[in-house]
């Protein structure tokens, strides 16, 4: 006699985020991560009409939403409080691997004693999940027994969920100042050019670019290619670009359809926050440099010569 196993299905809280363009990228694909749990989802957002624009979102069940000044910023300690408020009863809870669900995660897991598990890549079952560590470096397969599963999902590991198709029911739910900070401004750069972590092309500039005159090569080929432009931690450090344009572990984490570097060794740092990219092309002088071994393509070539070249032949 065989005995058949039933999978558990959860009640999954995903903690999303919008912005002028529409749900983020990586609040899609945490719904996606969701979705591949089982059961219904639930979102909860800041606002109604960041609720509104949520609950069109393909496979999402319901959507909660707090409104007033207390959450209009996405404060961790604000956000925290108003999860708690809602979290009995749901078996994971999920969130973007960005700046407010990596500072919700930690709160939320000492307040509800568990372990959150960050940079969730891939989904086995509901109690089952693999994650990166050492920058990468490491993959581990990793079983968490906690009564409700704390996450930080990956978006470059998950396809977006659709944005348009659903019919979620909204409703308002409590939220209230923490008291512990206040929000005090915002700044943010306006640009004409593709957003780098939504892009579907990118070039990306390194050390073998050799001199910060030299970058212009990597903006005319992101021109001609309707890409947006990335760097090295090192081409930022030196001060040769924004830190905004950095790509890595300690910068932003990208998945395009197609990945151009330039004059990139391929240190892990930088290999990190780019290593899911569906297409990478390599241009490096070094045959034996890292990067070669991620890429799909490479050329072996001065990355000054090529890039002009292939911008003249575009």
């Amino acid at each position: 006699m065989f005995r058949g196993s039933r999978r558990v299905l959860g009640n999954v809280m995903v903690l999303a985020q919008v912005n002028a363009k529409g749900v983020t990228p990586a609040s899609l694909s945490a719904f996606t991560a969701a979705q591949q749990i089982g059961g219904d989802v639930t979102a909860l957002v800041s606002g109604k009409a960041a609720a509104e624009t949520v609950s069109k979102v393909s496979g999402v069940s319901k959507v909660l939403y707090g409104e007033g000044s207390s959450v209009e910023h996405d404060l961790a300690e604000n956000i925290t409080n108003m999860v708690l408020g809602k979290a009995e009863g749901f078996t994971h809870i999920l969130a973007p691997s960005s700046a407010m669900g990596k500072s919700v995660a930690p709160r939320l897991g000492a307040l509800l004693d568990a372990q959150p598990l960050t940079d969730v890549a891939e989904i086995h079952s509901e109690d089952t999940f693999t994650r990166g560590t050492y920058a990468g470096n490491v993959v581990t397969k990793v079983k968490s027994n906690d009564k409700v599963k704390i996450m930080t999902v990956r978006g470059a590991s998950f396809d977006k969920a659709a944005a348009e198709g659903g019919s979620a029911a909204v409703e308002e739910i409590p939220s209230s100042e923490s008291g512990q900070s206040a929000f005090v401004s915002a700044a943010s750069a306006s640009s004409d050019k593709p957003d780098l972590q939504s892009a579907d092309v990118i070039v990306s500039g390194g050390r073998g670019m050799k001199d910060p005159s030299n970058w212009h090569l990597i903006e005319s080929l992101a021109g001609k290619m309707n890409a947006a432009v990335g760097a090295t931690r090192a081409v930022v450090d030196a001060e040769w670009v924004a830190s905004d344009l950095q790509v890595g572990q300690t910068g932003k984490i990208v998945a395009p359809q197609l990945y151009v570097a330039c004059g990139i060794s391929g240190a892990i740092q930088h290999v990190t926050g780019m290593k899911d990219s569906k297409t990478i092309v390599a241009i490096n002088t070094d045959e034996e440099a890292p990067i070669m071994a991620l890429a799909d393509y490479g050329l072996v070539a001065d990355a000054l010569k090529a890039v002009p070249e292939m911008t003249e032949k575009l």
